[in-house]
């Protein structure tokens, strides 16, 4: 329940920031932000803030999606998504080793207690193509990875589906803010990209009733071992 307080304050104040601003500073307050969307001062600080903010997606409520978006707007096709996608994978690195090394108590600081049900046996059932069937998905792709992480997956299982899962996720949303870059239609593509998968990571998380796992969370998610 905290986690869906969270979210649908967030999704408010995400809502909110193409329009109140409008609204309280008028037109000229909207044309000077368009245009400082689409020439950024300094090409290294949209690169610095994108990763970070990307590996802060793992243990924040950062929307990674609009992060995305902006950087392809802001930085290209192809330069938006190698940016994203080394922010996001060295954000998951970091959780799944974390997870890995201290097992569910870290995977319970950071996810709520019904997200780790859902995906404790999500992974077991699915294993390492749980993070490409997840990774769209707000919430629910950090606590798969938290999770598959406390399930001690081997590194080398984790990584191909990993790399590509979010390599694919930075090329779809960095072409978006690319198409859109330049329009005024810009700002609103990248709120409504962060906003979307939230909603739609809300609403099966709503019809999606945890159970009780199978198994423990920190058996073994496979008979392959750890590398």
């Amino acid at each position: 329940m905290k986690s869906a307080i969270r979210a649908a304050l967030f999704l408010t104040v995400l809502f909110a920031i193409p329009i109140v601003p409008f609204l309280w500073l008028g037109e000229s307050f909207e044309e000077g932000l368009l245009k400082s969307l689409r020439e950024p001062s300094s090409s290294g600080v949209v690169i610095s803030w994108v990763i970070g903010l990307l590996v802060a997606d793992m243990f924040l409520p950062v929307p990674s999606s609009a992060v995305i978006t902006y950087s392809g707007g802001a930085l290209g096709v192809l330069a938006g998504t190698v940016v994203s996608w080394i922010g996001l994978s060295i954000g998951a690195l970091g959780g799944f080793g974390l997870a890995r090394a201290f097992g569910e108590t870290i995977a319970r600081r950071f996810s709520e207690s019904e997200d780790i049900e859902r995906m404790s046996r999500f992974t077991q059932r699915h294993g390492a193509t749980a993070l490409v069937l997840t990774r769209a998905l707000p919430i629910l792709a950090e606590a798969c990875v938290l999770m598959l992480g406390a399930g001690r997956l081997s590194w080398r299982q984790f990584l191909l589906p990993m790399l590509v899962s979010n390599l694919l996720l930075s090329l779809t949303y960095s072409a978006c803010g690319a198409y859109f870059q330049g329009s005024n239609s810009f700002p609103i593509a990248v709120v409504v990209s962060g906003a979307v998968p939230l909603i739609a990571a809300l609403v099966i998380r709503r019809f999606w009733r945890p159970k009780s796992p199978d198994a423990s969370a920190d058996a073994p998610i496979d008979d392959e071992g750890a590398v």
